[in-house]
């Protein structure tokens, strides 16, 4: 097969024929359980021809190869059944011990909250005869399931529910680079999504990887969390398709309900990469596993304490943050000036609007700190349009070469960024200057005129103002008007 896409086109167009399976994301997690356990059995394949004594975690009737491979196998009712109550109840009752069966455990924390939408069992076998035509055990089909990912992502986005968990390849290509993660570190995305950060940072470790003793090394330093089922199926997925064996490190869950008194010295980390979702509200009592004085049922802020807390003495960290964190107050404040106290913060690299339009419009930044120092400065760079462009958008996103700039800027943390120059774009602020300003970190660019003032406090200001001016007019107009019309004529 030359192409994948039009594969996964002819599977989504049988799926709307059935009456179960209703709206894109529907589609869309029909065919990723369906992926998985494909991709599950070509790699169980190698492995059978690698390994002496292979064991697979699922039992014979419900590997892909028993029941699905066969293009005149069951069909209609009989496959709906088999579907519905042996495949998903089985795949639903292996083994939860991740140390002793920790492929099995990986294949029930897929399945634990998938489900069969479809309804007809012969618009069912059309689906898995064409998914049966795509072979994964070829280098080259491999290598275009990346792209047929990101077709998956971009349906996924147009259903309006991907927003949260979707970074751009550049962003997360650049942060990984930035961090430069090292082989032997452990590496956690703690709120994965569907795994654009750990799987650049697979990239960027097994270059580093000359030895099987090195690939065991890297295949035990992948850590993630997602708390939701379609974008936990995908990263698992993705994961395995780069190389991951066995992503049992990737649980389903949500990192924020452990209370941070829970984390002990064995699970700190080396690096943490990740977009925590913004702008959502935490359910009731999560915040209670936080420390009193930063509780919050803002997700972005208690990622933000759970990162500088899970750090080991010397960790690095990458993450998105809204403009609203930056210039937040009130338990934001608190935050910023413990990570500030903790940490050294060095880096803020603002993203000019649409980075991840159309599904926020929220303006971005990413910040790169180190833990176990305080800060004594932060340095700002602010990421320019390329040229010609005045906004990103679906079909022109922000891309990898743009970064080079600030790539050529940053020198080494090493030296303390001895090498780092003002420029028009690049500007310093000390940490006695942020003090004053109570720990807003919205410095603005002082090479520049100008520009919008997005601090809320001061946006109501000016709104009430405008306000006073506009009844003071109405009043002017009232006493006129009023004075006319008692005159007489």
């Amino acid at each position: 097969m030359s192409n994948l896409t039009p594969t996964i086109k002819s599977i989504q167009d049988v799926m709307r024929q059935d009456s179960g399976v209703d709206g894109d994301a529907q589609r869309i997690s029909q065919l990723t359980w369906l992926l998985f356990l494909k991709v599950f059995d070509a790699l169980e394949e190698e492995l059978e021809l690698t390994r002496d004594h292979y064991d697979s975690p699922i039992p014979e009737p419900l590997r892909w190869r028993n029941w699905a491979a066969d293009a005149e196998g069951m069909t209609g009712d009989a496959l709906l059944s088999f579907v519905n109550n042996d495949l998903f109840g089985g795949l639903k009752a292996l083994s939860a011990d991740p140390v002793r069966n920790p492929r099995g455990y990986v294949v029930r924390g897929v399945f634990e909250d998938a489900f069969n939408y479809m309804k007809s069992g012969h618009l069912l076998r059309q689906v898995i005869n064409k998914l049966a035509g795509v072979d994964f055990n070829r280098q080259a089909e491999r290598h275009q399931f990346n792209d047929l990912y990101e077709k998956i992502l971009r349906d996924l986005q147009s259903a309006g529910n991907a927003g949260e968990f979707y970074t751009p390849r550049a962003v997360t290509q650049f942060m990984v680079d930035q961090t430069n993660p090292r082989l032997g570190e452990k590496l956690l995305d703690p709120a994965t999504g569907t795994g654009g950060f750990l799987v650049c940072a697979i990239e960027h470790l097994r270059k580093q990887v000359h030895t099987p003793d090195q690939e065991a090394t890297l295949q035990a330093s992948i850590y993630g969390v997602e708390k939701k089922q379609l974008p936990h199926m995908l990263c698992v997925t993705n994961l395995m398709l780069h190389g991951i064996e066995v992503p049992s490190n990737i649980r389903h869950d949500n990192t924020l309900a452990r209370p941070l008194r829970d984390y002990s010295a064995v699970d700190r980390v080396d690096v943490v990469l990740t977009n925590p979702p913004f702008g959502g509200v935490e359910e009731p009592g999560i915040e209670q596993g936080f420390p009193a004085d930063v509780r919050t049922k803002e997700t972005a802020d208690l990622f933000l304490v759970l990162i500088k807390h899970i750090l080991k003495p010397g960790g690095r960290a990458a993450l998105v943050l809204p403009d609203g964190t930056l210039f937040g107050e009130g338990v934001k404040t608190r935050i910023k000036e413990q990570l500030l106290q903790e940490c050294k913060l060095h880096t803020i690299v603002r993203l000019p609007n649409g980075v991840f339009a159309p599904y926020t419009g929220i303006k971005t930044n990413l910040l790169f700190f180190t833990k176990g120092q305080p800060t004594t400065d932060v340095w700002y760079y602010e990421h320019p349009y390329p040229a010609g462009v005045k906004n990103y958008n679906k079909t022109k996103p922000i891309r990898i070469e743009e970064f080079d700039a600030e790539k050529a800027w940053w020198g080494t943390e090493a030296d303390g960024f001895a090498s780092r120059v003002e420029n028009e774009r690049a500007w310093k602020v000390s940490i006695d200057q942020i003090k004053a300003a109570n720990y807003n970190l919205d410095q603005k660019n002082p090479h520049v005129g100008e520009v919008t003032d997005h601090n809320p406090e001061h946006l109501l200001a000016d709104y009430q103002r405008l306000q006073g001016e506009a009844q003071a007019l109405r009043d002017q107009l009232k006493e006129i008007l009023a004075k006319s019309l008692a005159s007489p004529r």
